[in-house]
């Protein structure tokens, strides 16, 4: 069956879908998370998200979007954000694209370079009651 309306597509990666385009979104899942199955009310608003995220080469088009609860889709950032940073660690670390730290970070206590700590200079004595005259 073909479509009787043309797909959206943006026009880059940060175009916001259209509300006719969210429209057909949410027609689609039948007004439900497409997570959790929990309907959308008016105090949970639907939210737009990726189902292939663009970092991995998804598209910014209708066939690639999904409406979730806000929940879901903070939690489903997160866990990509984790995926990606880990991504980009190991090809950083492959390609040597990682510098060094030329020296050592230094912590609060030197004994962790092996230099002892410089003692406080001592103040002398003070008598706390003076014989008065």
């Amino acid at each position: 069956m073909a479509r009787s309306v043309k797909e959206w597509v943006g026009r880059n990666d940060d175009t916001p879908p259209s509300e006719a385009c969210k429209r057909r979104i949410m027609a689609r899942q039948e007004n439900l998370c497409a997570l959790t199955g929990r309907p959308f009310t008016a105090k949970e608003k639907p939210q737009f998200d990726h189902k292939v995220p663009l970092w991995l080469g998804g598209q910014n088009r209708e066939s690639n979007l999904h409406a979730i609860h806000k929940a879901e889709h903070a939690a489903k950032t997160s866990a990509e954000a984790k995926v990606r940073a880990k991504v980009n660690a190991n090809t950083s670390k492959h390609f040597g694209l990682r510098e060094r730290a030329k020296k050592p970070v230094q912590s609060r206590n030197d004994l962790a370079f092996g230099k002892p700590k410089s003692p406080k200079p001592q103040l002398a004595p003070r008598a706390l009651y003076e014989a008065r005259q």
